[in-house]
């Protein structure tokens, strides 16, 4: 493809502006040389993706550009530096007293394989600004440099070219100049007027950012040193990552991601906020840690040989973006080895489930969330109007289905067809705005797609890895509107900002609700130069499960049921709207899924999350985790029974030999305090099961671990611990004499200890084969990841169990009370049984109000329940079947004692089922709890450790305590 074409001469203006004939040309380009008066940052920000990927491809470029009239931007050339530090020559050209410098020169040059060359050189007036570049009336000429052509007119140009970028005045670009020519830019203030531009106004946070920032200093004032923060797509994570570097005033910061172009978006924005601080980068090819701000690839800084290279508290602040990839090995390791004075992780994670497992990786601190409502409410993010269309060419339930994914090949062969671009172009242009990116399945499919539209007149491009049309020269073109429609891959998922794109057309499945707001949020951002009211989203769904993440994204809901209630009528922004064909939804319902069976609740959960959800994923989802031990024995045997057969987890098999260890010893370790978890988490960190750390190193890691949760640390630790360091002889004698020595012993129900201490080393007490070491130690990561995050939850609303390790399940609303009555919520179905345990729900309730006498009671921890059975019908307090009866629900706050007081007890039977029992419970003196009747027909019971003391009785109430 050539390099230019058409006149020679570019006129400028609305019609025939220079950016797209630059761009073309860059992009194809092996050589460039650019020399004009001045840069501004709004015309380097048309050109910089360009740039960038010309020198992924390792074309050359040099640019020079001067000080003339203090017009160029300092942002424009701390921009430039980044283009140098991957491999560009900058150099800006120093005037003199009454020296101009006025020159405006792009030189391209094209290296066949054949030693043809063939070029462009356009000269004329356009600087690099986005006036000049896109719509000012500005005259440039071109000279060409064509096959059998006497190249003399165009080796002369570049030998001026080379001529002014080696002139003595023109000096390499440095953080210095910059530095010392923006100081004295600010005294001359230049005319820029010259080239149609203001100086730019002060960065200020946005709402959400402030917001975020005070939670942020907050969540530091209670000594906390990680913190997670969800912030919708559009709304600005890097900004606010900047902006708290800059209040946390950090000297030497991290920031970490998995793809480059993130990476690449975040240094601009640093340079733009925090220009004063020097950038560096550590990836592949370049290895930099002495730069104020390191930007490094998580693929490089996440191997172990190069972790081992820096010290621990290196850095003071580290921010790892896009957090939702956090659970893979290398982010482990590196979140692992890091203790900086605080780490923020970074996500738009759409809701509880999808943040489970990572929010353990932040010590299960949230510190802020805005989702995208949040966003549309607050004027960040323009409204959405969504449309799902019906998929009707497509039988998706013929097509294998694998592990939450269709078989991409069987996608490609169905979606590449006359029948189906038809039925898309037909819907296209009933919702289409100016701007759009469709998202599909496979290179080939966006080839066909682009291809098939050009045959109906419309300007399309595919975009991909192999694509003639790069993915900076195709933005720009569609933000221009000389290109209507883009068809990507996987270019655009995550660290683009495309404010320009109105209309977001999905042609393909999306493996999770993460991926598919991804995409969305391509067309969220407001656009000032284009002026969006919202963005039109045209998705085509199939009839099949997986597509019901569509709409539990769009409504924030985790449960597929109360997702098909909402779609009724959905409560929305007003100016949001979500229209899904109604065959969809009767499809939809029609499958009568099983939400009581734990197989398929893992089963929708993973199809949802894209992936196997873990242990805490699942924990999260509010299925109840009882139902997995009834259901199944344990959560590995759960994944196991639904994993075997799934080539990307097959591994998970060699699990098998060591159920009983992960489920006995680690799942349902008991625990009053978090101290086996943290124990747990320093031996697997310790790589344990590979090398048994000593006692002494264990103690250690275990003091430093625990720090990691300041508030369990305060609650947990005797206060005159609090205070000592790691090292201390005492934390040693206290750690060994907890939880080392509780791990270490047999419970009845267990055939063997699962840890002992031999030789002066904490070891796993069962054999290992040396090739499961990985696998298990993942394992037992996972399990002690979800201890901690139960023991987190139950902190929140904390009830006296039995064996201190379930949670209460009947939930209580708040109710009105006044001076002379109160409203109480009792629940008909809660059946607290007087005989025997029996079933009983909280689903329904109502309001009953009671006399004054009762008008200083708490909504929140008051409740009223049947009595249902005879066993308390007896002593001198008798309770009948079907007595009301007042309840206070125990919360941490009230706890206190439950000897000699009669309880309500919860447990659930082997369905899963929750079934309550009313008794006096007493202590005997070997230390177990004993439930006694009233009425002597009915035996004493022995409590278990299936049992939980959720509510205690204060009165039976009679009809005139009643207000009716």
């Amino acid at each position: 493809m050539k390099l230019a074409e058409g006149p020679v001469l570019t006129s400028g203006g609305m019609d025939d502006p220079l950016l797209p004939k630059l761009l073309k040309a860059i992009n194809r380009a092996t050589s460039i040389e650019i020399s004009v008066s001045f840069i501004q940052q709004s015309g380097l920000n048309l050109l910089f993706d360009s740039l960038c990927d010309a020198l992924e491809r390792n074309a050359s470029i040099a640019i020079i550009t001067s000080d003339y009239l203090h017009i160029t931007d300092p942002v424009a050339l701390r921009h430039l530096m980044i283009l140098q530090s991957r491999g560009a020559q900058t150099k800006i050209f120093t005037c003199q007293a009454q020296q101009s410098f006025h020159m405006k020169t792009y030189i391209f040059v094209k290296q066949e394989l054949d030693s043809t060359q063939t070029g462009s050189a356009y000269i004329g007036s356009n600087n690099i600004s986005k006036t000049a570049l896109t719509y000012a009336f500005e005259w440039c000429l071109r000279h060409d440099l064509v096959e059998n052509q006497h190249p003399n007119e165009f080796d002369y140009i570049r030998e001026q070219f080379s001529a002014i970028f080696n002139h003595p005045q023109a000096i390499d670009l440095n953080i210095q100049f910059i530095n010392d020519y923006a100081e004295q830019r600010k005294k001359v203030k230049p005319p820029l007027v010259i080239v149609n531009e203001v100086e730019p106004e002060d960065i200020a946070p946005n709402f959400a950012q402030q917001e975020a920032l005070n939670a942020l200093t907050q969540t530091r004032v209670e000594q906390l040193s990680k913190g997670l923060v969800v912030l919708a797509t559009g709304m600005g994570k890097t900004w606010l990552a900047a902006f708290d570097v800059q209040q946390f005033n950090a000297k030497k910061v991290l920031f970490v991601a998995h793809r480059e172009e993130i990476l690449l978006q975040a240094e601009r924005t640093f340079k733009s906020l925090l220009p004063m601080l020097v950038s560096g980068h550590f990836n592949a090819s370049s290895k930099v840690l002495d730069a104020d701000v390191v930007f490094a690839s998580i693929q490089t800084l996440g191997k172990q040989k190069y972790l081992n290279e820096v010290k621990p508290d290196y850095f003071d602040y580290v921010i790892v973006d896009e957090f939702h990839h956090a659970g893979a090995s290398s982010y482990q390791a590196l979140l692992n080895h890091f203790t900086p004075k605080f780490l923020l992780g970074l996500t738009a994670t759409p809701e509880r489930t999808d943040q489970a497992d990572i929010l353990s990786l932040c010590d299960n601190n949230l510190v802020y969330e805005k989702n995208i409502v949040d966003g549309i409410e607050l004027g960040i993010l323009v409204p959405f109007r969504y449309q799902g269309i019906n998929d009707e060419t497509v039988d998706y339930r013929d097509l294998p289905w694998r592990n939450g994914k269709f078989d991409p090949k069987a996608l490609e062969f169905k979606f590449a067809t006359q029948k189906r671009a038809k039925h898309i172009f037909g819907h296209w242009q009933s919702y289409k705005q100016q701007r759009t990116l469709a998202f599909c399945v496979s290179k080939a499919h966006a080839d066909f797609m682009a291809t098939w539209f050009k045959t109906q007149g419309i300007n399309a491009v595919s975009v991909h890895s192999d694509s003639q049309v790069k993915r900076g020269e195709a933005l720009s073109l569609l933000a221009m509107g000389k290109i209507e429609v883009i068809f990507s891959v996987d270019l655009f998922n995550e660290g683009t900002d495309l404010p320009s794109i109105d209309t977001i057309l999905i042609l393909r499945p999306t493996e999770s609700k993460i991926l598919f707001l991804q995409q969305l949020g391509r067309g969220l951002r407001t656009s000032p130069d284009t002026n969006k009211t919202y963005v039109s989203v045209i998705d085509f769904i199939g009839n099949h499960i997986s597509f019901l993440n569509r709409p539990m994204a769009l409504l924030q809901t985790s449960d597929a049921k109360k997702t098909l209630k909402e779609l009724d009528a959905p409560k929305l922004h007003p100016d949001c709207v979500i229209n899904i064909d109604p065959q969809l939804i009767d499809f939809w319902r029609q499958l009568k899924l099983d939400y009581t069976k734990a197989d398929e609740q893992y089963r929708l959960l993973r199809d949802n999350l894209g992936h196997r959800p873990t242990a805490t994923e699942f924990f999260r989802s509010d299925y109840a985790w009882n139902k997995i031990t009834k259901q199944f024995g344990s959560w590995f045997e759960l994944v196991l029974s639904q994993e075997q057969d799934e080539s990307e987890n097959k591994q998970i098999a060699n699990l098998a030999p060591y159920l009983s260890f992960l489920s006995q010893g680690i799942e349902k370790a008991s625990m009053s305090k978090c101290f086996k978890a943290i124990l747990l988490e320093a031996f697997i960190e310790l790589d344990g099961l590979n090398q048994p750390p000593t006692i002494e190193a264990v103690c250690v890691k275990s003091w430093h671990i625990f720090k990691r949760y300041p508030k369990l640390w305060v609650q947990d630790v005797k206060a005159d611990l609090q205070t000592i360091d790691a090292n201390s002889p005492k934390w040693k004698t206290y750690w060994l004499n907890n939880p080392i020595t509780f791990l270490c012993k047999q419970d009845k129900a267990d055939p063997q200890p699962w840890f002992v201490v031999k030789n002066g080393q904490l070891q796993a007490n069962i054999e290992i084969n040396s090739s499961d070491i990985s696998l298990l130690s993942m394992a037992i990561r996972e399990l002690t990841e979800l201890l901690l995050a139960r023991y987190s939850e139950r902190q929140k609303s904390k009830n006296l169990a039995i064996n201190n390790e379930q949670d209460n399940v009947v939930s209580f609303t708040k109710t009105a009370n006044t001076k002379d009555s109160v409203q109480l919520n009792f629940y008909p179905d809660l059946k607290i049984a007087c005989g025997h345990f029996k079933t009983g729900t909280d689903d329904n309730h109502e309001l009953l109000k009671l006399s004054n006498t009762y008008s200083k009671l708490d909504p929140t921890i008051y409740f009223i329940a049947p009595a249902s059975g005879n066993s308390m019908n007896g002593g001198k307090n008798p309770i009948h079947d079907g007595d009301l009866l007042l309840l206070e629900r125990v919360t941490a706050i009230n706890a206190g004692s439950i000897t000699g007081k009669i309880m309500a007890i919860e447990i659930q039977d082997d369905a899963g089922d929750n079934q309550y029992l009313l008794r006096k419970v007493s202590k005997l003196p070997n230390g177990q709890y004993q439930l006694n009747a009233h009425n002597l027909d009915y035996a004493p019971m022995i409590a278990n450790e299936s049992m939980v003391t959720f509510a205690r009785l204060k009165q039976v109430l009679s009809a005139d305590d009643i207000v009716r």
